[in-house]
């Protein structure tokens, strides 16, 4: 498909996809984004040392705190935030460019940016942001999933659970709140709120 061109083309929505470490955001997201080339996936910078198999770029864009301090100084970011002692943060001008181009872009992010988001275009004459929360069913899973992929300390580990039941006491401002129990009826119930969403 070729690039949109935005002298004919609507401008393209951004949506919100938020909830805990290990929720299944991307679980639910990413196959989605890869069958609709006119959907793409917001890529976040961040000062986390890269994963095994995470590609610079990729996944994250990955950059040392002094750089991330300068993105937040110099207004490149359209949210970012601290979380288990590491910055994250969407960079602007590839969001721009996308919702410039008809493209409609989905932003995976922490609690913390969403709420920045809200504020940010709740604003008066700022169409609102449609938010979508992916839950775990519950603490006990969400700890078993991220014990699971080995990627955190247990110290880790206890700062993104403590995280993760603060963020589940916000679903209350979310548009759409989709408990990732079973997989398969949770992708339904997200690829029906997500065409919803951008039909609206």
């Amino acid at each position: 498909m070729p690039p949109s061109d935005p002298t004919t083309h609507p401008r393209g929505k951004l949506i919100v996809v938020a909830g805990p470490s290990g929720a299944g955001k991307g679980t639910l997201l990413d196959p989605l984004v890869a069958e609709r080339p006119g959907l793409v996936k917001s890529v976040s910078a961040t000062t986390r040392p890269p994963r095994p198999g995470e590609e610079d770029g990729v996944q994250y864009f990955f950059v040392d705190e002094a750089t991330f301090k300068a993105m937040i100084d110099g207004g490149e970011l359209l949210e970012w935030a601290v979380f288990a002692d590491h910055y994250y943060g969407t960079p602007l001008a590839p969001i721009e460019a996308h919702l410039a181009a008809g493209r409609s872009v989905v932003l995976e992010i922490e609690v913390q940016g969403a709420r920045q988001i809200k504020a940010r275009f709740n604003k008066a004459g700022s169409d609102p942001v449609p938010m979508i929360f992916i839950a775990p069913p519950s603490l006990e899973v969400l700890a078993n999933r991220l014990r699971h992929r080995q990627t955190e300390t247990e110290a880790e580990l206890a700062k993104r659970l403590k995280a993760a039941e603060a963020e589940l006491k916000e679903t209350g401002w979310f548009d759409v709140v989709i408990v990732n129990d079973d997989l398969d009826t949770a992708r339904k119930t997200f690829i029906d709120a997500m065409d919803r969403l951008l039909k609206a």
